[in-house]
């Protein structure tokens, strides 16, 4: 491009000059007895004013001549610099003042060569400086393709040079020339998707260095756009989908954004799809996927996802040749899988099936803990981690120097082993294989410091399980060898990928570590060191070698746990020596600096609880308060070191009984809990100290409602739509009973009506996502039709992906796995989308609450007018009852002074005791083939007739919960008179409480305010869909014989017929599954009498036995039933619920309710045969006769719950009152409207 006329003077005021080719020349004698003269560096100094350096390292490439391997880029403010030349003496030698003029050249482009002496102080010696002067305009689109690929080359090699020196101004420096490669790239070059890839990995390695959330997503910014330019057959774009990933997987162990994690496993399966068989990269792209799922697995506890990792880890190693050195890392990492697996939130027992994979993969698990050790003489097969571990073992020969790495990871997995199981043999093995390790590894060699750290982190768990002295006192003494033969001069490491910020030990290496040597060495470390300290400098070191500092943090955790035994003053201080050393060592402003300040704050709190001395809390308060500072606003880990802060600022509270420190405390825990980062169980935790310490030291506060508030909602954000069904109930299963705690907090402030909101918020928390995806939207349809289309077809969606997402197999295809990991981004778009949905619907008037969870008031004005409603709160503080009456405004709050949680679990020991001891009780989904064969029973063997005892163990339990709980209730509820006659044996009236109470149950109380409010907003029922679908699996397969419901369904059928009511009977092998499903469309009620079954572990695989497979409860709540009305459960325990999960509702009764039906009728255990039929054919007569009571002609269970009542009163007076005729017609429920 040339200059137009009147445009040079403003083209040379914009212009960048490059100078390239930079050389010095000696131009005096080099020969004889001249000077000698060793140049090293070269120093530019711009005349502007600014402080800033550029630093350059001169290369002898000639005798008397030296170069710059880079170029120097000057800005178009720069008007002159200076260019001063170092020896390797350290002495400045000699300078040259370069003006803008003298640099380059004011032609676009054209590079020009140029000279000029360089003002020595030696007289006797002369120097030049050669280069070539470029100036580059603003339009970037016009440079010289060798500017920009000398920019990305000198861009790399200071990458490189970060990566041998953990320089930071080598990597800021890479990251300048390779970005400046970028901008001087036109788009459409062949080379411009390289360099974005490239400068993408220089952002990933600084956001390691910083943990600046910023950096890691420049560099998914520039990877991403890489990846678009590259062509779609481009052999380089597996590798770079594969980078892609990789910075998308950091950034979400950072921030926690499902989003991320969910682009990462879809990009990486993108890049094993496109990678052809056989490519050298398939094995590491292979790992690189599975690390993804491993990385989801750890955070959402989905088993399909360890499982799939540990397949992608399997099948790297199938496609790695059979010589290469990686193959056993490669097994040592698929071990690694399997050993956080058996760690996993789960059992590792359902992970495999002997039919997926072959018989040395696979070991059988009698009980829930694993019991094996390496080898099963009773099975015969082996363990899949020690299978792995010794096949990598098998593919070492002993000469080979991996083949102690192999027996240190081998070690790893026994330990992480004995972690799950306790199993002192397997401690023992992973000590033997580590001392073998050791043993084999050759004095001086770079990884004995790092097997003697992991010997000794194996030992320290053998000491927590035994306490044996001799065993912490051992580990302390080889981890202290793993710091003395530590190498000093080689330092600090990035630490990628180790975890940080909790009281743990610290891995010094990733069991896929390349060959040895693990570590480069940086020569001249030392007296960097040296260097650092004089100028009182951090240290900066080469950042492969991450060992030093994990090596002393690791002895300081076992002196800390020396300490916690014996009470050695000596011990806790050698730990916060060596951990101060640790901290001292890392460099200010790294990202991982923050999480050894928190551990070192865990040893000085440590030595606080044993000595109560202040400076000790003062300490931890100290370096905790740095740690969080240091943490950027966005990580995720923010929330635990609040949290940590928060604990020390309340033990020292305890000490000083200073409010301030409470104060301090407070604050800490509010901050972690409202953390709009960090995932809802990193915040819960102090959530929940937030509202205990208010409550303990504030009982009035006016945040004691805002922090149980804060609970509650991050109890439901555990359990999200964007989760399966399954997945969410997983995730419940340890805080479903925090709603029990802030609903007793609220009664001792007096407030009902919080109680009351948080059991509805807390509780059955995934019946309630089900039933708001359900909603009618009429109103809403009214203001916005569009809003309204879009809320139900985005509900349907989710509801549907909820129930229906496929998980991952392990036979399936790669596109089979591309579609299933598509499902899941789309699942969680659609969570995302329907909270967008319901922002918008909240924001018209008037719909400010749209699906929210009900107020108070609303359910208090939307009660039935049938009777009170009553819900009783267990919780160790204290129980009490709420009772909702159509007129009040709020709950009635009656205290139950008698009753406790304590009585409440010895009452249901003893029912469950007695209904275990009568086989009324089905334990696990495969004991149903179990049973007797009783032709007589429903799965159950017939109870001996008994007397009436009231000693028997259920009139224990019934007069107990007589006198404690519903004796306290009607009394509170005006029966007070009644109570009364009925304690003393005196009532003989008609209107005992079984006359006036219907007993009807519901998941959750603004249930039947939401129901009623869909009934009648509802169309009517088709006429040609009102009626009842009957059938009978007598001789469902694994299951005994239960022929009785023959008789009961054909009963039911002739009194249908005979009644008018639309009937349809289908008999065993009448009826299929999918039949059933279809049947069901076209019913408003249904009447299985069949065997049911209640699957505890994986709730939507209860299902019902028919002769032709089970209909399960999943597949059920996929349909649409849009004309439900009636379900009756003729079965065994179908509203019995999941221990784990007591307030989720898991039962099949709350299920089919979830499908739509608005009453179902179950069992909370096993019923007879003959009692099924007798209840049945009464509530079936029941209602039959009084049908036309509720002014429709249609066949409907308005009355079912009076019909139940009736029902079953009819059998209790057919029978005495005998504790076996107690046991058979108490378990009967209603459920729903």
């Amino acid at each position: 491009m040339h200059l137009k006329e009147g445009e040079s003077h403003a083209m040379l005021n914009d212009m960048t000059t490059t100078l390239k080719n930079i050389a010095f020349e000696r131009t005096d004698s080099i020969e004889g007895d001249g000077p000698s003269l060793n140049l090293v560096g070269l120093c530019v100094f711009e005349t502007t004013g600014s402080r800033d350096v550029q630093s350059f390292a001169l290369v002898n490439y000639s005798p008397g001549r030296w170069k710059v391997d880079t170029f120097i880029e000057l800005t178009a403010e720069t008007d002159a610099i200076v260019c001063v030349v170092q020896s390797d003496m350290g002495e400045d030698i000699g300078f040259l003042y370069l003006n803008r003029k003298a640099m380059g050249s004011t032609q676009a482009h054209s590079a020009h060569e140029f000279s000029q002496e360089v003002e020595i102080c030696d007289e006797q010696m002369g120097l030049t400086m050669r280069w070539k002067g470029i100036g580059i305009p603003p339009d970037r689109f016009q440079v010289d393709d060798d500017v920009a690929t000398q920019s990305n080359e000198y861009g790399v090699d200071r990458l490189r040079a970060f990566e041998r020196t953990g320089e930071l101004s080598a990597l800021t420096d890479a990251i300048s020339y390779l970005q400046r490669g970028v901008d001087l790239t036109p788009r459409g070059h062949a080379d411009l998707p390289r360099y974005l890839n490239e400068l993408g990995n220089a952002f990933s390695s600084l956001f390691d260095q910083t943990g600046g959330l910023s950096n890691i997503s420049e560099a998914i910014v520039v990877q991403r756009k890489g990846v678009d330019l590259t062509p779609s057959g481009d052999i380089n774009l597996p590798c770079r989908l594969s980078n892609l990933g990789g910075s998308l997987t950091r950034r979400f162990e950072q921030t926690g954004q499902l989003s991320d994690i969910a682009d990462a496993i879809s990009v990486r399966l993108k890049a094993v799809d496109l990678i052809p068989d056989g490519h050298a990269d398939l094995p590491a792209i292979l790992n690189h996927l599975g690390s993804s799922f491993m990385c989801r697995f750890e955070r959402m506890g989905e088993l399909s996802d360890i499982e799939e990792a540990i397949l992608l880890q399997r099948k790297a190693i199938d496609v790695t040749p059979h010589d290469p050195a990686d193959q056993p890392a490669i097994f040592s990492n698929l071990g690694l899988s399997l050993t956080i697996a058996l760690n996993g939130p789960n059992s590792f027992r359902t992970l495999l099936k002997p039919s997926q994979c072959s018989r040395k993969q696979w070991i059988s698990f009698p009980t829930v803990m694993l019991t094996y050790p390496l080898y099963s003489t009773t099975l015969g097969v082996r363990s899949p981690v020690a299978s792995n571990g010794r096949k990598a073992l098998a593919l070492t020969p002993q000469v080979h120097p991996n083949f102690p790495l192999q027996l240190n990871n081998l070690g790893n997995f026994f330990t992480r082993r004995f972690q799950q199981t306790g199993q002192l043999s397997d401690i023992a093995e992973a000590i033997s294989a580590q001392r073998e390790a050791i043993d084999l590894t050759p004095p001086g060699h770079a990884s004995l410091s790092s097997y003697l750290n992991n010997l000794g982190i194996s030992i320290n768990c053998r000491f927590e399980k035994t306490g044996e002295l001799l065993d912490i006192a051992e580990a302390i003494v080889v981890q202290q060898r793993a710091v003395e033969l530590c190498p000093q001069d080689q330092g600090w490491a990035g630490l990628q990928n180790i975890a940080l910020g909790s009281e743990k030990n610290l891995s010094p290496q990733k069991l896929n570590q390349p060959p040895t040597p693990h570590f480069r060495v940086y020569r001249g470390g030392f007296n960097k060191i040296l260097a650092a300290k004089r100028l009182n400098q951090p240290p900066m070191y080469g950042p492969d070698y991450r060992g030093l500092p994990i090596f002393l943090n690791n002895l300081g955790l076992s002196l800390t746990r020396r300490f916690e035994r014996t009470g050695e003053d000596s011990d806790i201080a050698h730990a916060i020596s060596v951990r101060q050393k640790a901290v001292n060592l890392i460099p200010q402003g790294h990202a991982d600096l923050a999480g050894y300040l928190t551990n070192l704050g865990s040893s000085f709190a440590s030595r606080f609880a044993r000595t109560g001395d202040l400076p000790d809390i003062v300490g931890a308060i100290e370096v905790q308060q740095k740690a969080v500072d240091l943490t950027p606003q966005g990580h995720a880990d923010l929330p635990g070191r609040l949290s940590n802060l928060g604990s020390s600022f309340y033990r020292r509270f305890r000490l000083s009984r200073d409010t301030e420190d409470l104060e301090e405390a407070l604050s800490r825990y509010k901050a972690a809990a409202v953390s709009p980062v960090g995932s809802p169980r990193a915040r819960l935790n102090p959530a929940q100290c937030w509202a205990r310490r208010l409550i303990e030291y504030y009982p009035r506060s006016p945040e004691i409602i805002p922090a149980f508030d804060t609970v509650i909602a991050l109890v439901a954000m555990i359990a999200g739509l964007e989760q399966t069904v399954q997945g969410r109930y997983t995730q419940l299963e340890d805080v479903s009973t925090l709603a029990l705690e802030a609903a007793a907090v609220a009664c001792e402030l007096d407030r009902p009506d919080k109680a009351l909101e948080w059991l509805e918020q807390g509780r059955c928390l995934v019946w309630s996502q089900l039933n708001n995806l359900r909603t009618p939207l009429d109103d809403l349809r009214i203001h916005d039709e569009l809003l309204a289309h879009d809320i139900a077809e985005v509900s349907k969606k989710l509801e549907h992906a909820g129930s229906s997402r496929g998980q991952s197999l392990l036979n399936m295809s790669l596109p089979e796995k591309m579609s299933l990991e598509n499902e899941a981004r789309v699942h969680l778009d659609l969570a995302r989308k329907w909270d967008d949905l319901l922002s918008q619907a909240r924001a018209i008037p008037g719909f400010e609450s749209f699906l929210m969870p009900l107020a108070c008031s609303h359910i208090m004005q939307h009660l039935p007018e049938s009777g009170p409603m009553v819900v009783i709160n267990m919780d160790k503080r204290h129980c009490s009852a709420l009772a909702l009456l159509a007129g009040l405004d709020e709950p009635l709050h009656i205290p139950l002074p008698n009753f406790s949680i304590d009585e409440a679990r010895k009452y249901r020991t003893i029912l469950d005791s007695q209904l275990r001891t009568h086989n009324l009780r089905v334990r696990e989904v495969a004991e149903i083939g179990s049973i007797d064969r009783d032709p007589q029973v429903r799965g159950i063997r017939c109870l001996p007739n008994q007397t009436h005892d009231e000693d028997a163990p259920i009139y224990q339990v019934l007069r107990g919960l007589w006198k404690s709980v519903v004796k306290p209730i009607l009394g509170a509820l005006a029966f007070s008179g009644l109570t009364y006659e009925i304690e003393r044996g005196q009532n003989t009236r008609r209107d005992a409480p079984k006359d006036l109470v219907v007993p009807n149950g519901t998941p959750v109380l603004s249930s039947p305010s939401r129901r009623r409010n869909l009934w009648r907003n509802r169309q009517s029922v088709n006429p040609k869909a009102s009626g009842l679908l009957l059938t009978n699996q007598p001789d469902a397969p694994g299951a005994s014989p239960i022929p009785g419901t023959t008789k009961e369904v054909r009963s039911i059928f002739k009194q249908a017929e005979a009644s008018g009511v639309r009937v349809l009977k289908l008999e065993g092998d009448e009826m299929s599954v999918a039949g059933c499903l279809n049947r069901m469309q076209d019913f408003s009620s249904i009447h299985l009498a069949c065997h049911g079954s209640q699957n505890a572990a994986e709730p939507l695989q209860s299902h019902f036995l028919f002769h032709k497979g089970p209909l399960e409860l999943g597949t059920i709540l996929r349909s649409n039933l849009k004309h439900a009305d009636l379900a009756f459960l003729s079965a065994c325990q179908t509203s019995t619920g999941q221990g784990k999960l007591s307030d989720e509702a898991v039962h099949l009764t709350a299920g089919m309710l979830a499908a739509g039906y608005y009453r179902v009728i179950g069992t909370m255990w096993s019923i007879g045969d003959v009692p099924a039929q007798e209840v049945s054919t009464a509530f079936y007569e029941y209602l039959f006769s009084h049908q036309h009571e509720n002014g429709s002609a249609k066949f409907d269970g308005t009355l079912s719950a009076v019909a139940l009542h009736h029902a079953t009163q009819q059998l209790r007076l057919s029978i005495n009152d005998s504790e076996h005729s107690l046991l058979t017609w108490i378990p009967f429920v209603h459920f729903g409207l």
